[in-house]
């Protein structure tokens, strides 16, 4: 997968009900951590 900014993602199976994003080996966002799916655009704002 493509994103616009060039970026290479991938989607890979997790726990259940694990929702983490991972840029550069540095977890982003953490649903787990946080309690919460993100907000439409926040993953995108905390890539870097």
């Amino acid at each position: 997968m493509q994103a616009e900014r060039g970026i290479e993602a991938a989607v890979l199976a997790g726990a259940r009900s694990q929702f983490d994003v991972v840029a550069d080996g540095v977890t982003v966002f953490s649903k787990q951590r946080l309690g919460r799916f993100p907000e439409p655009g926040e993953v995108g704002r905390l890539l870097p």
